[in-house]
């Protein structure tokens, strides 16, 4: 878990340095959530011997991509690598002495073509640490050998900071898997989290028809699979903290009714919807045990109410005629809420205590503000607004809950919407039509590092989870 004071601290000075710099020097700012300085990283590709080489493209590629995903290690261009780089630990060899050089020149750094950790360590490449080894089929199983190394510490066995062994089915499933556990351990080194394992659940109408359903994908966009089969619009999902439920809107029995599924076993869950025109944007209190969500039960503009995880136990939050949707609890203290309101007149993100009291309205009122998701600090959200664009023009944005700070990620490209924190609380996944369909994209949390991860039909409303 980050800590909340390193995070708070560097985004109010992101957010302060986003005042004195014009839009278009914005993506240079650097959001240091863990502070220092970067390390620089080397990984040339791992050679497959046998059944393991038709894999090795997939291995590396996954290797580096979860390596720079992280936002926190610099990586190397291969580019500069040299020819000859090592495989194991039997290929590291000592740098010899610099061999001595004429009259009035400096002495030559002699070069080994990549097996010297110096050949990693100088310039052009510069690199802090070196990751190697290879692949091969034992027993029908894939297997990698992976290295890491400390490239500026001069003695070789010093310098090893771990060497493993990675075992799998010999499948793309398989390699990704190793892939992940071997770049999991290069991260660890450098105390970050890595998101491998972790889920990502969305919309998707790429079925036709007009029908949206609930898909699920792993972190990097990999294994996309459909959960909902309504042959209607199910949409809005929520996952439970500990990622053993589903929660979602469906309009399959006609009127928008919340549904709950086990991830488990796939099997629907009983929930006791209130008789209403629309019971939507359900989510889960910190501890799994009850369920937020938005209702027209009182016969006008859809409230916030409370309840059991089935659905019993009803409670109703807010009281008034404005339209009330979306309410989200502080993950760190499951005593507040998010929500947006249109109660001030256009739609605006409040916050109150989770007992209804205490209300005040968090962002000023200029423009459009919905889709507020929290920080797993407790202490930030990530929202979208139309501030600075006509209305239905959506940016994401970052605040400070307590001193109201924002800083905005994206800028002018398309929608973007419905922003949601990683468990790392380093990343952010959201849906933009930037390209021209609407698809899942993640972002550091400076912005940075857009990636795609979703291509066919359209794809909206992620929501990431451990």
């Amino acid at each position: 878990m980050i800590k909340s004071r390193t995070i708070k601290l560097t985004i109010l000075a992101a957010a302060c340095a986003l005042l004195a710099l014009p839009q278009a020097q914005q993506s240079n700012i650097v959001l240091k959530l863990t502070g220092g300085t970067k390390s620089r990283i080397a990984l040339p590709d791992f050679r497959g011997a046998g059944g393991a080489s038709a894999f090795a493209q997939v291995f590396n590629q996954t290797v580096f991509d979860d390596v720079q995903r992280s936002g926190m290690i610099e990586m190397a261009a291969k580019s500069f690598y040299p020819l000859s780089p090592p495989q194991q630990e039997t290929d590291i060899r000592p740098t010899p002495a610099p061999v001595a050089a004429q009259r009035g020149a400096a002495p030559q750094q002699p070069t080994c073509n990549g097996r010297c950790l110096t050949d990693w360590s100088m310039p052009p490449l510069n690199a802090n640490y070196l990751g190697f080894g290879y692949l091969a089929e034992q027993g029908g199983q894939l297997v990698a050998f992976g290295h890491l190394y400390n490239t500026t510490v001069p003695d070789v066995a010093g310098a090893k900071a771990f060497r493993k062994l990675y075992n799998g089915p010999l499948t793309e499933e398989g390699v990704r898997k190793i892939a992940h556990e071997y770049a999991a351990d290069i991260l660890s080194q450098f105390g970050v989290p890595s998101l491998a394992g972790s889920k990502i659940y969305f919309v998707s109408d790429r079925g036709g028809k007009g029908m949206k359903e609930i898909w699920s994908m792993d972190f990097d966009g990999a294994n996309q699979r459909q959960l909902t089969k309504f042959n209607s619009i199910s949409t809005m999902p929520a996952v439970s903290p500990d990622g053993q439920r589903l929660a979602f809107t469906t309009y399959s029995e006609g009127q928008p009714r919340i549904r709950v599924m086990s991830l488990e076993t796939m099997r629907f869950l009983p929930f006791l919807n209130p008789q209403a025109s629309m019971n939507a944007t359900p989510s889960f209190t910190p501890d799994g045990a009850r369920i937020l969500f938005a209702s027209s039960l009182a016969g006008y503009s859809s409230q916030l109410y409370i309840a059991g995880s089935d659905g019993r136990d009803l409670k109703r939050l807010s009281n008034n005629r404005a339209i009330e949707v979306e309410p989200k609890v502080n993950p760190k203290t499951g005593a507040d809420i998010v929500f947006v309101s249109g109660r001030g007149g256009p739609q605006q993100i409040y916050r109150m205590n989770i007992d209804g009291a205490d209300v005040t309205r968090l962002t000023p009122g200029e423009g459009e503000a919905a889709n507020p998701a929290w920080h797993p600090d407790g202490q930030h959200i990530v929202f979208k607004w139309t501030r600075g664009f006509a209305p239905g023009n959506w940016n994401v944005f970052i605040m400070d809950v307590a001193s109201r700070e924002v800083v905005q990620l994206t800028h002018g490209q398309g929608r973007n919407e419905n922003p949601t924190w990683a468990p790392d609380g380093r990343h952010i996944v959201f849906s933009s039509n930037r390209k021209g369909s609407t698809q899942i994209f993640t972002m550091l949390a400076d912005g940075t590092e857009v990636r795609q991860l979703t291509t066919v039909g359209n794809n909206s409303m992620p929501v990431w989870v451990k």
